[in-house]
């Protein structure tokens, strides 16, 4: 079993971000497979600077501003920091591009038998360990059954369809699943699933086949890696340092934006939509679709959250298009309550609308749910992004009906982790979730009846059935209609209130090239950057 990390200093680096320069930077406030998904959405914005004429060289280094992470062990992971970091060290066996594709990674093929139950996948046969053993197939079964031991990792129900997984030999792995899963190839590029050597028990020996090797990291100041010299893809990575430098904070994303204009980091990414906008001019900036997205829950196991009224007096308080026209600034797309949005195409539903807003029925509902004095809670917000302005929009909207909230910020990379109060354990909380390839990600994470991420409590045998038909059909129009009906029922009856969906953003000097944007952050790939003169 790994030992638990929240938090390492490996070889401290002197080399901080001083609390001078936090300051200086942070005073500058900004206001405010078998069965593949349809084609997504092509309304990229590509906002970069033209480098055609410009020359290309290998970078020296590489400075990325994120916020702290918490979690180091690969199996435990939560936010993008946390993700970008094994991103870098590690490799998953397939990936997922920005138009949510599959792409090989380790396996550099696959078969899949015809009744969607048998995955046979070849793996690279020239890729190292940082320690220079080579990678084989049992590393992919150990990594796989830590993944699913609930005592090693919180994936354990995301990967519970997997019967087993055999090495059939040093090259070539089998997955058996226990049902047909038309996403299973998906569900082996999530977060958590990089490739970890067969018997680690130290996730901070950070020891993966991955394009950087870690030098020295310190949670409170900044990872320090360098190229992999032995790395199995050729001609990468281009860039021989890359450094993460860690801001925290509720000021940390102003901080970074600073850092930036000071020349002291050389990219940021996750950033408030009007930040972003205010750097359009002066930076490379990059602009993507995605299905993210954040949401507001209550619990609906203990307290008000237990009679349907209150929570539906909530959506019925909400007024999802403003909020995404003064928070998201119109960028993106507006929601309705559910995690199925616009860039899932034919599943998703465009003739559906949300409850609110109705402020009358609101006030309704909550009186006959034993209210009539209005409410009184706390909301729980993680310090990033968009989150604490939109946190803000929320308690103004709510307060007309008589939902009166304090809001209570919280670093994102504690909230996330399993500190007391975390975001599964508090009544009311605000949660951002990353775009996923699949919209049956979110259902089997999030919605389904005792998901390890199902943090509202809710459970439905009715949405349960409809996820399981969704997540299991092989029959393309069956799921269509599943997803839909998926959506119908949540806006009438699901615990979250979705008011829109974001654009991922980056911003970086002029510089700077070839970064590859993802729409989960942390899955940015910054292999193949250069210098553009």
């Amino acid at each position: 079993m790994f030992r638990k990390h929240n938090k390492k200093i490996i070889e401290h680096s002197a080399r901080g971000v001083s609390r001078r320069n936090f300051l200086r930077w942070s005073g500058l406030a900004i206001a405010s497979s078998a069965l593949p998904l349809p084609p997504l959405s092509s309304k990229t914005i590509w906002n970069e600077p033209s480098r055609q004429n410009q020359r290309r060289q290998l970078r020296n280094l590489l400075r990325v501003g994120w916020q702290a992470p918490v979690t180091l062990d690969p199996a435990n992971l939560s936010s993008d920091s946390e993700v970008a970091l094994v991103n870098a060290i590690y490799d998953y066996l397939v990936d997922t591009n920005a138009q949510s594709q599959i792409v090989p990674r380790l396996a550099e093929s696959w078969n899949i038998s015809e009744d969607g139950t048998v995955y046979t996948l070849s793996l690279v046969q020239n890729a190292t360990f940082h320690d220079g053993s080579p990678f084989t197939a049992k590393d992919v079964v150990f990594t796989f059954e830590r993944l699913r031991d609930p005592e090693q990792s919180n994936a354990a129900d995301f990967f519970s369809n997997i019967s087993s997984v055999e090495a059939a030999d040093d090259y070539t792995v089998i997955f058996t699943l226990s049902a047909s899963s038309p996403d299973f190839l998906y569900n082996l590029s999530d977060n958590r699933a990089v490739i970890v050597k067969d018997g680690t028990t130290d996730p901070t020996d950070f020891n993966g086949t991955g394009p950087f090797r870690m030098v020295s990291f310190d949670a409170e100041d900044r990872a320090v890696m360098v190229r992999n010299e032995n790395y199995w893809l050729a001609d990468a990575p281009t860039v021989e340092q890359l450094e993460f430098i860690y801001f925290t904070g509720d000021n940390s994303a102003n901080a970074s934006a600073n850092a930036l204009r000071d020349g002291a980091v050389d990219v940021i990414l996750r950033m408030p939509t009007r930040l972003f906008e205010s750097l359009r001019n002066d930076f490379g900036t990059i602009e993507i679709p995605t299905n993210g997205y954040n949401l507001v829950r209550l619990r609906r196991d203990r307290g008000p959250g237990t009679d349907p009224n209150v929570w539906k007096a909530f959506k019925y308080a909400t007024d999802n298009r403003l909020l995404w026209e003064l928070i998201g600034v119109g960028l993106g797309a507006e929601g309705k309550d559910h995690p199925i949005g616009p860039l899932y195409s034919d599943y998703y539903d465009p003739t559906l609308e949300a409850l609110g807003p109705d402020i009358d029925e609101a006030k309704r509902l909550l009186t006959e749910a034993g209210y009539p004095d209005g409410l009184d809670l706390v909301l729980h917000v993680p310090n990033s992004g968009d989150r604490p302005d939109l946190a803000e929009a929320f308690r103004s909207s709510w307060s007309l009906a008589g939902i009166n909230v304090e809001i209570r910020l919280r670093d994102e990379g504690i909230y996330y982790s399993d500190a007391e109060d975390n975001w599964l354990e508090v009544d009311l909380g605000l949660t951002g979730w990353g775009s996923r390839p699949t919209p049956q990600q979110y259902l089997d994470l999030q919605l389904k009846t005792g998901a390890v991420w199902n943090e509202s409590r809710f459970s439905s045998e009715e949405l349960d059935a409809l996820i399981e038909l969704a997540g299991s059909s092989l029959d393309r129009e069956t799921r269509i209609q599943a997803y839909k009906d998926i959506q119908a029922y949540l806006i009438e009856n699901g615990p979250i209130i979705v008011p829109y969906f974001f654009p991922q953003f980056a911003a970086f000097a002029n510089d700077v090239d070839g970064i590859r944007l993802h729409p989960f952050a942390g899955r940015t790939d910054f292999r193949f950057v250069t210098n553009v003169e």
